[in-house]
């Protein structure tokens, strides 16, 4: 008994200095990276060789956090495949991969970077964080073996995760994740045998981690949220922009607005497939973003962001996504419907035919709802209101439901669906809602050049997504993207053989 009451005061008083330390708001910073890529090759290369592609892009992240920092960051999110890029083999990645423990161990290895056996990449992301007081966070493989009395153990007797990993200030390991939802070139990786729900806590908030696909699947990015109740969320990406949708920095942020929390998302920059778009995203809107298809530069973003965000005085009210939609009976208007593909989603469109006007469109359960007035016009240029209501996907099938607000790339109504960046056309106002079975429900609005709107929309408690004093720029899309999670197909691993 003594000892347990010996500890007591210090126990205490340990809490109380974290309490003393513990701040409204901190700052954080995420680095959109130019990635060195390794050549293309089926074969492993020697270790050194990997060892030397990884410390070039070490060496770029390094002066990023150096001067993220320097600025007063506190945390700092790196990219997927930051380190090592793309372009493997499940046999050709093994070199680049180490040993990452589970952060229970308590281990610093920038002070001791043997004890699990050679960690070189572990040690450097350590003594970054370690040798400039701040949270670092980056993507990284980890290799695992198994043997034959494990049924699921790979031929070639190990285990290979796409892994985030986060180093405290001190360089401490204190947060693992290997990725659940893998994309469908991630042949050189494995599911982990269940999903992880990761969470540490700072004197800045409670955090909670997944990577890049993660995020459109219930686990683990719904069960961080509300069921663990983080506070931020860290995103380390290679995301590859899909208009009219997908693009990182619109669903990035209409995530973090749909789910109520900060979302530092963190892109790989390569124009060549596709990837640029990083940010700072809390519940009132980007607090700052970046988004650049025509250089090859990297980017550093920094903000000062709430800590904990559902106790800010301006933290959004809940929404009932269908309330409004579902009270109302069908506009009247020109509501002659036709077809039209957005990837290889078939979608249900109205093509707005007037300068102002009431649309009504279903599919499936989906009715979605638009009431809206152009300000100028361009006579050639198209919109439509669409809905969606289904499965996508390849590898994985998951369940959407969209109303959509769309420019169409011409006048052909055959092109409506296809991706496209530039408009002309502004409003005077847009009110879009619709009949959504769920309660996750994303509000994105795009203007032309593929810029994000703050501040310039708000959605009602009654599901509404509105404009608020008319659009600033054109409009290339304003939408409600839904998912049904509990319509999902299984993940791969819940699939009986």
């Amino acid at each position: 008994m003594l000892p347990c009451q010996a500890l007591l005061p210090a126990v205490v008083f340990a809490l109380a200095a974290l309490q003393a330390l513990a701040s409204d708001t901190f700052i954080a910073a995420v680095y959109e990276q130019a990635v060195i890529l390794p050549d293309p090759t089926g074969q492993p290369v020697s270790p050194s060789h990997a060892l030397a592609l990884m410390n070039k892009n070490m060496d770029v992240l390094e002066g990023a956090i150096e001067e993220a920092a320097q600025q007063g960051a506190h945390i700092i999110v790196t990219p997927e495949d930051g380190i090592y890029g793309w372009r493997f083999t499940r046999e050709s990645i093994y070199p680049y991969l180490e040993d990452i423990p589970d952060p229970v161990v308590n281990w610093i290895p920038c002070t001791d970077p043997s004890r699990f056996g050679p960690a070189p990449v572990q040690e450097r992301l350590s003594c970054m964080a370690r040798n400039n007081s701040i949270y670092v966070v980056a993507n990284i493989g980890d290799k695992k073996p198994c043997d034959s009395s494990d049924p699921a153990c790979p031929g070639d007797g190990r285990y290979q995760y796409n892994t985030d990993v986060v180093f405290d200030t001190q360089g401490k390991l204190v947060a693992r994740y290997h990725k659940y939802n893998l994309f469908r070139g991630e042949t050189q990786f494995n599911y982990p045998k269940e999903p992880e729900a990761v969470t540490f806590e700072t004197p800045f908030g409670k955090f909670g981690i997944f990577t890049c696909f993660d995020i459109l699947f219930y686990e683990p990015a719904v069960v961080l949220v509300s069921k663990m109740q983080v506070d931020t969320v860290l995103f380390p990406t290679a995301w590859m922009n899909v208009l009219p949708f997908l693009t990182a920095i619109e669903f990035h942020s209409a995530w973090a607005m749909g789910m109520g929390v900060n979302l530092l998302s963190a892109n790989t920059h390569n124009t060549s497939m596709a990837m640029t778009g990083d940010g700072l995203f809390t519940p009132e809107g980007p607090a700052t973003y970046h988004y650049d298809s025509a250089t090859e530069e990297g980017r550093l973003l920094l903000a000062e962001l709430s800590a904990q965000p559902r106790l800010s005085p301006t933290y959004p009210p809940a929404i009932n996504w269908s309330l409004y939609a579902r009270s109302i009976k069908k506009f009247p208007g020109e509501n002659d419907t036709f077809s039209g593909a957005v990837r290889k989603d078939i979608f249900t469109f109205s093509e707005l035919r007037h300068k102002d006007g009431n649309y009504t469109v279903c599919q499936g359960d989906l009715c979605c709802h638009l009431v809206y007035q152009m300000s100028n016009k361009s006579e050639d240029e198209v919109y439509v209101l669409g809905a969606f209501d289904g499965l996508h996907g390849s590898v994985i099938k998951y369940h959407w439901q969209i109303c959509t607000l769309l420019k169409c790339p011409s006048t052909d109504l055959s092109t409506c669906g296809q991706p496209v960046e530039m408009a002309q056309t502004k409003f005077e106002m847009f009110s879009l809602s619709g009949t959504f079975g769920t309660s996750y429900v994303f509000p994105e609005v795009l203007y032309s050049g593929v810029q994000l709107a703050p501040g310039e929309f708000e959605v009602l408690s009654d599901g509404r997504l509105k404009s608020k004093h008319g659009t600033s720029k054109p409009l290339v899309t304003a939408t409600l993207f839904g998912r049904l999670y509990e319509k999902d197909q299984p993940h791969p691993l819940r699939i009986s053989p």
